[in-house]
């Protein structure tokens, strides 16, 4: 690996069939130990129940409110400075239960692939 700095593109942001929108902050195979993306849900909206295999995902709160569920855990309520761990193998989804977008660092380890994404 060599140093880097990655700049981000707003205009790169995409709409996630989950219920959210993406934005692919650090995902690169030379750094494979880890991705960085942010992540936005819409007021009212929620992301569908989904999974990760093999990979640890936390969720870091920057803006808004949410209503987190993860695994068996009662549902919790999130705002920013919040940290979310989500284990692999363990189902998952986030509400936005404020007036404005709820906005969280999506980072997973190792780096997010998408063979490893499941959804029900």
């Amino acid at each position: 690996m060599q140093p880097l700095i990655i700049s981000a593109n707003p205009h790169n942001e995409y709409y996630f069939h989950e219920g959210c929108h993406i934005l692919e902050l650090s995902n690169r195979p030379a750094d494979n130990e880890i991705s960085i993306a942010r992540a936005r849900v819409e007021p009212g909206q929620t992301t569908q129940w989904h999974w990760l295999l093999h990979t640890t995902e936390r969720y870091v709160i920057l803006e808004g409110k949410g209503m987190v569920e993860i695994g068996a855990l009662e549902p919790q309520a999130v705002q920013a400075g919040d940290v979310v761990i989500i284990p692999p193998h363990c189902r998952q989804r986030i509400s936005n239960t404020g007036s404005r977008d709820l906005i969280f660092l999506a980072i997973c380890t190792p780096r997010f692939r998408v063979e490893n994404y499941c959804s029900h």
